[in-house]
């Protein structure tokens, strides 16, 4: 019953931002939240419209499958030296990537900034890309480690026996039977990506700004758009929502086993 009411909670906001999108000005700033009112498609209109729409959401997708990629490629070699092989630092090296997760980022908003600026990274989609595999990269290497180390050694020394090197041992050997856990990690890093607010909004201007970002553009001088932002939002929130539904089964398989093999 508790998870039901957990559950009703959860969805309450995510409902709300839904219904009023397709609600009018006036409408939206009548007292109390009407349930019950004539719906309408302009809000929906104004955003896809809008100039920079298309734009906002190709810096989203570029953004996100990049820092996806990168922090799987990243996390996967570092998982598997971790679990692997026996060197100077190992523990620490573990234990700093579990600190690092545990960073806010608002935190690293003006260090990360003032570097971005030194460097050039500002305002550039790149810039994004490298903050995000950095934010992600702990949860990954976390997640993968546990498969790895699942995965027996005689597999690998077989492999060995046939005449495979390092790189194919990991590619044909390893890699085939960690996909859940890839699958997870991949998941949790493109939301985190797709969705992410304060540091894109620092680190971008209005040619590399992404969707979520690209909300605030309907607070204007004479009031704010309700309207056009919770159609905005829905824009943004629906992919992942769809996704993640689609994935679920996937991605609960891929945490749950990585906890059960942890």
């Amino acid at each position: 019953m508790l998870i039901f009411i957990l559950a009703f909670l959860y969805l309450v906001p995510v409902i709300v931002l839904f219904l009023t999108s397709f609600k009018t000005q006036v409408q939206i700033m009548e007292k109390g939240f009407g349930w019950f009112f004539m719906p309408t498609l302009m809000n929906y209109s104004n955003v896809l419209l809008e100039q920079g729409f298309i734009r906002y959401m190709t810096n989203s997708l570029i953004v996100g499958l990049a820092s996806t990629l990168v922090t799987l490629i990243i996390g996967g070699f570092a998982s598997y030296a971790l679990v692997r092989f026996n060197f100077f630092g190992k523990g620490a090296i573990s234990f700093g990537t579990l600190l690092l997760r545990m960073i806010p980022p608002a935190v690293l908003v003006v260090p990360i900034y003032v570097l971005w600026s030194y460097f050039g990274l500002a305002d550039t989609r790149m810039g994004l890309v490298i903050i995000y595999v950095g934010l992600n990269l702990p949860f990954t290497i976390w997640v993968l480690i546990s498969f790895i180390a699942d995965v027996p050694v005689e597999l690998e020394e077989a492999a060995v026996v046939d005449g495979c090197g390092p790189w194919k041992i990991f590619f044909t050997v390893i890699l085939p039977l960690i996909k859940p856990g890839l699958a997870a990690a991949a998941i949790f890093t493109f939301r985190i990506a797709w969705n992410e607010f304060i540091l894109a909004l620092v680190l971008t201007n209005r040619m590399t700004r992404t969707l979520p970002v690209a909300t605030t553009i309907y607070l204007t001088d004479t009031g704010v758009e309700w309207g056009n932002i919770t159609a905005m939002g829905t824009l943004v929130a629906l992919p992942a929502i769809i996704f993640t539904f689609l994935a679920a089964k996937q991605l609960i398989a891929g945490l749950t086993a990585g906890a059960v093999k942890g």
